[in-house]
Formats: C-alpha cells, structure tokens, sequence
C-alpha cells in the first residue's frame, strides 16, 4: 500500500492547477484551508488582482489519488461517486444552501460540501446517485435547486481551487470519508510512486517568481507561445513541445528551469520527466537576441491582457440612478428604501401605459407605436420584489373601478344566462365589457376575447411568477408566448379560430402591457429559447441589488394624499389622444441611437447591438409617456432619467442574457469577455489586416474583419493608405477619443 494513501484519505491537494496532486486526509484538506497566506490570496482575488489566482493551492473533489501524481483521467486510482457543481452567479449562496439541505431532507440527493467560491459563487458537492452519470446529474440538481451550474461538468481529473476554511457553509465529515471508504480502487495503488504531500505552509517557491512579464501574466503569454508552435501538441510529440516551449520561456524567465516548470503546463506528461526536459533546454546554447516568435507572442499576450483589463460599460453593479428625478418618477419612488427605487422607477411604466390606449407615438424611424412596456424584474429570493406593487396599485386605481363595474354587469349576464332554459332565448353578452386589468391565472382563449372587448385600450397583467405566461399556450409546442411578446410591442394581429357556438373567435390587436417577477436563474431559464429571435429586446428588465445585511427595510405609507398627489398626472395620461410629438425626446433619441452604434460598431458586438436598438424604443415610449403625464414638460431632468433609464436596461439584459445570447448567435466563435470594447483603441495608428486578424483572434472572433473594417471606413474613423496597403486612424476619431496622435 503506497505510504501516502489510507483509510483516511478523501481527495488529492496539489500546489497550483498545473502542479501534482497528492492524497490528503480531511484534516490535511482542511489545514491548508486554515493557513493565513490562503485567505490573504483569496482577498486580493477578490478585490480585483486575478494574477494571485494562479498561486491557489486546488483538490480534487473527483478523485482521491492518481497515479504519479498526474492529474488525468487516464491516471486516476481511485475515483469517488462524487459531483462537484459551481455556481458562478454571485451572492446567492445561502439561498443555494437552503434549497440544496431542503433536497437532502426529502430524500433526493446527499449533499456533502457548500462553500463559497473565491469570488463568492458557490461549490456544492454532492454524493452522484447510483446508475446517474455526471451530467444528468448536474443538470438535473441545476433544476431542482433553481440555479444554473457552470456548463463544464466536472469529470474525475478536474480540479477545483482551495478557499479558506470560513468560505465553508456546510460540511459532512463524517460522510465524506465514508465515501472515499467504499470507493474501489481500480488500479492497484501499489503500482503508484511515493510523492511528497504539499505542506499547509506559505508556498515559497512558486510565489517566488514574478506574476507577469512586462504586465502580461504568464499564465496568457505560455497560451499565446503554444499557440505560436502549433498549440497543444498530440500524444507522442509532447516531449519535442515541451523542449521548444522551454527554449523560448529561458528568454522572459530569466533562464531558470524551475521558475519555466512553475508556469508551463505538463500537456499530460509526467511532473519528473517534464522537468527533466525543461532541464536540457536550459542547457543548450542560447541566441543573445530576442527570437522573432516570442516576440508575436509577447505582442499578442499582451493585446489580450489589454482585452480582458480594458474598462466595460459592463461594471459588477448598474449604473446609479439619477439624484434628481422628474416629479412623477419621484412621486412613485417616494415610498420605497433607496434599494427598491431603481426597480419601481422601471416597473411603473406598463401600468402608465395602460391608460394611453388611444395615443400614439411616432418614433424617429417614423414608424408609429403605442405604449408598449413588458417589464421583467430579475432579483434574488426575497430580495423585496413585491416592492413595486403599491405604486402599481395607485396608478391602475382608476381602471380598476371601472373594470369593477363591467365585471359586475358581465357577471350579471352570465346568472341570466344560467336561468334560461335551454328553449329560451339567451340574452346576448353585452359588447362593451371592456375589463383592462386581468389575473395572472388566464387562459388563451379569454385572452383573446377580453382584447377583443377592450376595443382598442390596453388590456394589463400582473405576474409573481413569469412561468404564469404559460397559460396563454394553446398547446404544449413551440413558444407561443415568444410570439405573443413580440406581437404586443409592436401591437400586431393576434387571435383564435373555432367552430364551437360558445368559443370565442377573434382575430384582434394585441394590445398588452405586463409585469413578472422572476428570480435570476429561472429567468434565465424561461428566455433560454428566446434569445436570438426579438423577444428578449422587446421587454424591459431590471432587477433589485442585495441590500445591507441586517437592515430592515421602511416603506413609507401609501395613503389619499399619496393617490390626490398622482391623480393629475393620470388625468394627463387620461385625456391624451392622438398623435403626440416631443421634438426633444426625438433629439435624445436620436442621440442615444448614434452612441449606441458607434459603442456596438467600435467594439464589434452583434449582441449588443441587438439589444441596444430596442432598448432605444422603449427608452423614447418612456421619455414620450412621461411628457404627457407631465402636461408636455420637458427638461434636462427627464432627459437625465430617459439616459440612466436606457443604460439600466442594457445593463441588465447584458448582464443576465449577454452570454448565453452570444452562445446562441455565435456558436462557432464564442466571445468571452462581458461587454463590448473597443476594439479599434488597440490597434496602432497605422495597422495591417493582419493586425486586425491577430486582434479578433485575442477576442475570440472569426478572422475576417472584412465587414468591421469596411464599418470602420464608411464611419470615417479609419482612411486606406493605397500606397502602402495600410490602414490610418482619422483625426476626427482620435481627437474625439483622446488618442494620443
């Protein structure tokens, strides 16, 4: 029995993600977990210095021992019916807490490790169900426990990095060791060399080096090196790769063997035979010149260090709200805590533009439009979603009594209707019960028949739950509330074809605005098919950060001088009809427009500008529906909002939607980097296609810049130098973005 494993043993912990793994018991796992040098590392992760996350110490929740220390599945001793799922959406870890010791109560699954990761996601570990393969398993505990899991499912070599001891939310000593206990061996652990267990001390050797090179961290300049040779090599070459990848590392590593091995990858190799190479490398004769490959590796390293540091408009948190706010925004926000304000100053809008059903809109496209607000609240459980209620509530007061009447008048048809017999006449239902206010809990068909009755008013739906737009489906194919969204934004034809003497036939204008609450992976989940197809950039999103722990939040109360403060503004929205024009919201449109298409044209992103130019639409409905609730005034305020407005949307379907949008519209050339950039900032003042070629490649894009570039020339930000083939950035670019000429 190899010295280095027993009974104990439950997992493997190695120095760094490239480095060996040893077998380690519980309470080795956890000394590391304890040591100050670790939790000082994961502070400065955190805070923002992604270079330190390559000196983390990782363990291998998969597997507690490997042959040679070599993490591979091909070398892997002794796997563990275990999985491993991390969560990367951040600051939700209590709640998947909860929800995954709530499963293990009911029999459904065996959870063994919560945890927070380093930039506070979260690690769940579960004991993997007889019979269930790893990724059934991890979409299926993805489901029940309401958050998506990282995509890549975790097979027995992968590894996870260490966090201090206090990241721990829940721990099953006990059973974590029992697995390990009954987990057969499937090679025979005596064919395993003795390997020294990595000590719970502050590593030295590693931690030693340099993290970058010239600001270009290693861990891109070694990728950018192999891509230069040809990339990762195939099995039989990866000694001749190693050697080569050594003899241009001597350059930038201070010709030291140990500081090559510390950050070169094995590419399956074994640890002592690796070193040996790098060894033989460092011996051979060396050039006193920089050679011509590093050189394009160092230059195209560090174009993606420029990409991954560059500033997004994309921030952790949304764009602050506006301190001053337009009167009727200011009105409605004025109840909530600052927390909710945010929320409640977008959510307002559908139940707005209920009342406008008569008025329209002529956006600069000169395309006409109604009211049309769909907005989605994406937040945290418990997070204080219901806050927009009440304002809602006071904005509907008006429509609500008089759907009251109607649905007395049509409930009053329906009793006559009981009490005929079955010879008699029946009385005819009256054709005027115009009901704009409708429960959650509808089917199609009454959708169809209350828009037919509303003769030209928006009819309005309030949602806790955006799974309760399924009931408007017919069936049980395709996304027929996909379609319904796009046909209310832009108010086209909808209905209902049956031959029954008592359904309802209609084919009528879909005139609807709605609010749903969501959480943000259920969200996420209820849009996954809808990404690419105009649904999406058709609603309003926003969302409700965490507050101060501990704080309880105080509303203030709603009350008849709060309705008598609102009810002129409602009047307004009451007695508009027609066309209504507001030159200055057609300016601010316009503007915001142009900078939506200069940002999505200079940083090249199709998925914003996808979203941006509906964001754009539903930005001048709100600016337009909030001067005619004001009494046509418009001022730099309002103008204010409609910005923050705009760019808080954005911010929020990029934020929840941005990736999964480019998984879906650019399979083969998936960006990952959140938000655009501006790509042209990192090319030279004069650069060859080739330039640009390298430049798209560090971005994770296609290598034709044939369509960007001619973007670029027709936009007059770059001109062609014929005479040498060359593109030049334009004075009138540079001078407008601060470059240096």
């Amino acid at each position: 029995m190899d010295n280095n494993y027993n009974n104990q043993t439950f997992t493997c912990i190695g120095r760094g993600h490239g480095a060996a793994v040893t077998p380690a018991t519980l309470e080795e796992w956890r000394e590391v977990r304890r040591q100050p040098w670790l939790a000082e590392l994961c502070r400065r992760i955190e805070a923002g210095d992604d270079a330190a996350k390559r000196h983390l110490p990782i363990w291998t929740p998969h597997c507690a021992q490997f042959r040679d220390g070599h993490r591979a599945k091909a070398d892997a001793l002794r796997p563990l019916p275990r999985l491993m799922l991390d969560f990367d959406q951040k600051g939700h870890s209590a709640e998947i807490l909860a929800k995954a010791l709530e499963l293990q109560r009911a029999g459904r699954w065996e959870v063994l490790l919560v945890e927070e990761s380093v930039r506070r996601g979260t690690h769940v570990l579960v004991t993997l169900p007889q019979g269930m393969g790893a990724e059934e398993a991890q979409r299926r505990f993805s489901d029940e426990v309401g958050f998506e899991a990282d995509a890549a499912v975790k097979d027995v070599s992968r590894c996870i990095y260490q966090v201090p001891d206090d990241h721990t939310l829940y721990v099953n000593e006990e059973r974590l060791t029992c697995i390990a206990d009954a987990s057969p061996a499937v090679a025979s652990p005596a064919t395993a060399s003795p390997a020294v267990a990595p000590a719970a001390t502050e590593p030295t050797a590693e931690a030693a080096y340099p993290a970058d090179y010239e600001g270009i961290p290693y861990e891109l300049l070694v990728e950018a090196l192999a891509e230069q040779l040809g990339g990762a090599p195939a099995h039989g070459a990866r000694n001749n790769f190693i050697f080569s990848m050594a003899c241009h590392l001597r350059y930038v590593c201070n010709d030291d063997p140990a500081w090559i091995v510390s950050i070169l990858p094995t590419y399956g190799e074994a640890p002592d035979k690796v070193s040996r190479t790098v060894a033989s490398a460092c011996h051979r004769p060396q050039s006193r010149y920089l050679p011509k490959l590093v050189e394009r590796a160092i230059d195209l390293a560090r174009m993606r260090a420029q990409i991954d540091t560059a500033p997004s408009i994309w921030s952790e948190t949304p764009p602050p709200m506006p301190r001053r706010l337009p009167p009727l925004i200011r009105l409605l926000t004025s109840k909530v805590p600052d927390v909710y304000k945010p929320a409640v100053a977008n959510a307002v809008f559908p139940a707005l533009g209920a009342h406008l059903g008569r008025v329209d809109f002529r956006y600069i496209d000169n395309v006409k439009h109604k009211a049309t607000f769909m907005c989605c609240l994406l937040a945290k459980m418990s997070s204080g979603k219901s806050s927009i209620n009440k304002p809602i509530e006071y904005i509907l007061a008006d429509i609500v009594e008089r759907d009251n009447a109607n649905r007395l008048r049509e409930q009053q048809w329906k009793d006559a209707l009981n009490t005929k017999g079955a010879n008699k006449e029946k009385p005819k239902r009256p054709s005027d019960l115009c009901i704009q206010v409708l429960v959650s809990d509808m089917t199609n068909a009454a959708f169809v028949q209350r828009l037919n009755d509303a003769n030209g008013e928006f009819l309005y739906t309030s949602m806790d739950e955006l799974e309760l737009l399924d009931g408007l489906k017919t069936s049980g194919r395709g996304n027929q509330v996909s379609q319904i969204i796009r046909l209310a934004f832009d108010c086209g034809l909808y209905g209902q074809e049956r031959v029954g003497t008592s359904s309802v036939t209609a084919r009528v204008r879909v005139m609807w605005n709605w609010n749903a609450s969501s959480t943000i992976g259920k969200g996420q989940r209820y849009f996954r098919g809808a990404l690419a197809d105009g649904t999406l950039s058709r609603i309003n999103f926003c969302t409700i950060l965490p507050g101060e722990a501990g704080t309880l939040p105080v509303y203030g109360t709603y009350d008849e001088a709060f309705a008598d403060e609102l009810r002129p503004y409602i009047d307004n929205l009451n007695a508009a009809q027609g066309l209504v024009t507001c030159p200055q919201a057609e300016r601010l449109a316009h503007k915001l427009l142009e900078e939506n298409t200069e940002q999505a044209c200079l940083a090249d992103d199709e998925e914003f500008a996808t979203l941006s130019y509906r964001a754009n639409v539903i930005a001048y409905l709100k600016a337009m529906t909030l001067y005619v609730a004001q009494g046509g005034v418009w001022d730099k305020v309002t103008e204010d909002f409609i910005r923050w407005s705009e760019q808080y949307d954005l911010w929020c379907k990029m934020r929840f939607f941005g990736e999964q949008m480019r998984e879906e519209m650019e399979r083969e050339n998936r960006i990952t980097v959140k938000g655009p950039r501006n790509l042209l900032d990192f090319l030279p003042e004069r650069f060859g296609k080739q330039d640009v070629i390298a430049l798209r490649r560090a971005q994770g894009k296609s290598d034709n810049p044939a369509e960007m570039l001619r973007q670029w020339l027709c936009r007059g930000y770059i001109a062609r130098d014929e005479s040498t083939s060359e593109y030049v950035k334009c004075p009138k670019y540079l001078k407008k973005h601060h470059c240096k000429v």
